[in-house]
C-alpha cells in the first residue's frame, strides 16, 4: 500500500490524545524515517542519473542490469556478488553505481554497520558529484537513525544542514529524528522547527516535522520557545 503522509500524520494525531511519546516512536519511527528516506532518493535520482549517463557505459552496463534483476529476485547473495565484480572490474560510473547498490541490499539483508561504513566512505570521496556524497552521507545518518547515536548521525548530515545545501531539508530532518529517539526532545525541537521556518521545504517533510512538533509540544517535555 502506498505511503500516504496526511492519514499517516492524522493517525499519529490520535496518539497524541494519550501523550504516549515513546509508544509513538515504536510504533511510527521506522516509518518516519522510511517516508524520509524516499524523499532523499527521489532527490538523488536526477542528479544521479545525469552522472550515471555522461559516463561510459560498455558492457558494465549490461552487467548492473542484470544485478539489479538477482536483487528484485531477492537473490540478494548473488546480487552482491555480481556487484562486487562490476565494483572492481566495470567502467564509467558503474563501479559507483555498483557500491551505492550494494550498501543499499547490505541494509537490507541486516548488515547495517557495513551499510553505513560502505555510504560513509563513498560521501568522504572529494572526486565525486557532491550531490552523490551528500545523498551517500544522508543514507548513513538514516541508518544510524535506528542503531547509532545522535552524535554519530551527526557527523554525517549536520554539515549538510546549512541554507544552501540541496538536501538541507532531509539532513534537519534526520537529525531532527535522532534527537527525538535520543530524547532530547529540544534540540529534536529546534531542527524541525527549521524545517518548518524554510519556505522551500518540500510538503511531506514539512508535514512530518509539524506533526513531531505538535507531538513534542504535547508530550510537555520541551515547550514552544512562546509557549
Amino acid at each position: 500500500m502506498a505511503f500516504n503522509d496526511d492519514s499517516f500524520i492524522r493517525e499519529v494525531n490520535e496518539e497524541l490524545r494519550s501523550d504516549q511519546l515513546r509508544f509513538v516512536w515504536r510504533r511510527f519511527g521506522r516509518l518516519i524515517i522510511g517516508a524520509a528516506v524516499l524523499v532523499v532518493v527521489g532527490t538523488a535520482a536526477y542528479s544521479g542519473y545525469r552522472y550515471w549517463s555522461g559516463q561510459q557505459a560498455g558492457n558494465s552496463g549490461d552487467q548492473f542490469i542484470s544485478a539489479l534483476t538477482l536483487a528484485d529476485q531477492n537473490k540478494t547473495d548473488d546480487a552482491l556478488a555480481a556487484l562486487a565484480v562490476i565494483e572492481k572490474d566495470g567502467s564509467g560510473s558503474y563501479p559507483l553505481l555498483a557500491r551505492m547498490r550494494a550498501a543499499t541490499l547490505q541494509a537490507q539483508k541486516g548488515d547495517t554497520a557495513g551499510a553505513v561504513a560502505a555510504f560513509s566512505a563513498i560521501g568522504k570521496e572529494t572526486a565525486l558529484p557532491t550531490v552523490i556524497r551528500d545523498a551517500a552521507r544522508l543514507r548513513a545518518a538514516y541508518l544510524l537513525v535506528d542503531t547509532g547515536t545522535y552524535d554519530q548521525v551527526a557527523a554525517e548530515a549536520q554539515e549538510l544542514a546549512v541554507p544552501a545545501n540541496t538536501f538541507r531539508h532531509s539532513a534537519r530532518d534526520v537529525l531532527g529524528l535522532a534527537a527525538y529517539k535520543a530524547g532530547d526532545f529540544a534540540k529534536a525541537r529546534q531542527w524541525f522547527q527549521a524545517i518548518v521556518d524554510d519556505p522551500q521545504s518540500p510538503r511531506n517533510v514539512g508535514n512530518r516535522a509539524q506533526m513531531l512538533l505538535d507531538l513534542i509540544t504535547a508530550s510537555g517535555k520541551a515547550p514552544a520557545a512562546n509557549g
